[in-house]
């Protein structure tokens, strides 16, 4: 019995530390002004995330979080701040409404309103008793070969568009790193002259 206990304190420490790593580096991520500081303290978001979903005993979510958001996307992400370069990542004055904040700003703030609102609606659920019935899980749910079966049959298409947006945004990247390039080189040219 305390054997168990133990183990149940061990179990919350480290959710708590991986919740405030977790809101921590998020936080992070749209603070830091450095887009490579802020590549990296997504990638200790991702990471955070990954122990989360162990906690859950949802092992194989956690690897492909770890493979492929932690991965992959970060170090094509890294590449394209890389290749772009820190000024041509810095915000432009046409970004900010007349007379106010930006529009980054206020989609923000919409945004942590409407998942503040989710909070409170699901918390009132649950504490008025709606919620009380658990959910019958199949013993193969979060399978890889369950998560594969649903992503390339009821979510192809999203997979794929997904990958297609990825794709743009990277070549999206190396033309504005490009133009970005030319840019510099133009201006070094009549500095020279």
């Amino acid at each position: 019995m305390i054997l168990a206990d133990v183990g149940d304190g061990v179990v919350w420490a480290v959710w708590v530390m991986a919740a405030f790593a977790c809101l921590g580096s998020g936080i992070a991520v749209v603070t830091f002004h450095n887009p490579f500081y802020s590549a990296l303290a997504l990638i200790g978001n991702l990471g955070s995330l990954a122990v989360l979903y162990l906690l859950v005993s949802a092992e194989f979510v956690a690897a492909a979080q770890v493979l492929v958001y932690a991965g992959a996307v970060m170090v094509m992400f890294l590449f394209v701040i890389a290749y772009i370069g820190r000024d041509a990542a810095a915000p432009s004055r046409a970004s900010t409404l007349p007379g106010g904040p930006s529009w980054q700003a206020v989609g923000a703030v919409l945004a942590a309103g409407a998942i503040f609102l989710e909070i409170v609606v699901v918390i009132g659920l649950k504490a008025g008793g709606r919620l009380s019935e658990s959910a019958r899980i199949p013993d193969d749910f979060g399978s890889p070969a369950d998560v594969g079966r649903v992503f390339l049959t009821d979510h192809l298409i999203a997979f794929e568009v997904t990958s297609i947006v990825l794709l743009a945004a990277a070549v999206g990247g190396v033309v504005l790193g490009s133009h970005a390039r030319q840019e510099n080189g133009g201006a070094m040219d009549e500095a020279h002259q």
